[in-house]
């Protein structure tokens, strides 16, 4: 609760610094919305300019591309766990791939896939698959020796080794690597839609950004931004803070 105080209080003098600056005239009022119009720009936004299904649609593809990523990067890692070559080689492989910046890939992805879902798709992939298995792989490093040797000598080897003592015991290192490609795969989904556009099924929240940036609706843009933040939070509180209560810290392997 008092973390939650905390919190809340600086969200408060951050509104009140917003709207002193706003006040003052610091900038110029159409770069520079109120409170006021922004809130209004967010309820417009759901009620006459399509945000809700724009921001279905987003979270509708990056959750098939986060899915893809993360079955992905468990195979690999923990194939690389077994197989020295393979490890030499993925690691290798996450090394290069890993620099890459996704909006990069957008120019191949369009040739090689065409327009549609799939380069969007292909580019959060891209996003979640790397991070994410180099800290598998660095927390598969982690886990001690005496783990190793307990689940080999009660009959564990290959796929079971890895299930029964690798995951549990480098969960922390695999919860980390999952919010660090969250965070990269929907950065990244929201910059190609704002390049990409709209596909044959749809549009996305950074194609509404775009929209509202090209009519100057500066407002819309942060409406835009508050409901990006608000998707951000709900994932790190209600998913990520719950599968940590439940697991690493039930197990007391973080405090």
């Amino acid at each position: 609760m008092k973390e939650i105080r905390t919190q809340i209080i600086f969200i408060i003098c951050f509104l009140a610094a917003w709207q002193v600056v706003y006040q003052m005239q610091v900038f110029p009022q159409m770069m520079f919305p109120s409170l006021k119009e922004i809130g209004q720009s967010f309820i417009d936004g759901f009620k006459d300019d399509s945000l809700l299904q724009y921001t279905l649609y987003s979270m509708s593809l990056i959750i098939k591309g986060l899915a893809i990523g993360i079955v992905l990067a468990f195979i690999f890692s923990s194939i690389a766990v077994v197989s020295k070559i393979f490890h030499s080689i993925y690691n290798l492989v996450v090394s290069v791939c890993d620099l890459l910046p996704g909006v990069a890939l957008l120019p191949l992805a369009i040739l090689w896939i065409g327009i549609g879902e799939g380069t969007i798709i292909f580019i959060v992939v891209h996003s979640i698959l790397w991070p994410m298995s180099r800290s598998i792989m660095d927390g598969f490093k982690s886990v001690s020796s005496i783990y190793i040797e307990s689940g080999k000598n009660m009959g564990l080897k290959g796929l079971g080794l890895v299930i029964g003592v690798y995951l549990p015991a480098a969960f922390t290192h695999v919860l980390s690597g999952m919010r660090v490609g969250w965070a990269r795969a929907w950065r990244g989904l929201i910059s190609v839609e704002m390049i990409f556009g709209t596909t044959g099924s749809g549009a996305g929240i950074g194609w509404f950004i775009f929209m509202k940036r090209t009519n100057v609706d500066i407002a819309g843009v942060f409406a835009a931004l508050i409901v990006i933040i608000i998707i951000g939070i709900i994932v790190e509180y209600g998913v990520f803070h719950t599968i940590e209560k439940r697991t690493v810290k039930k197990w007391g392997m973080v405090r």
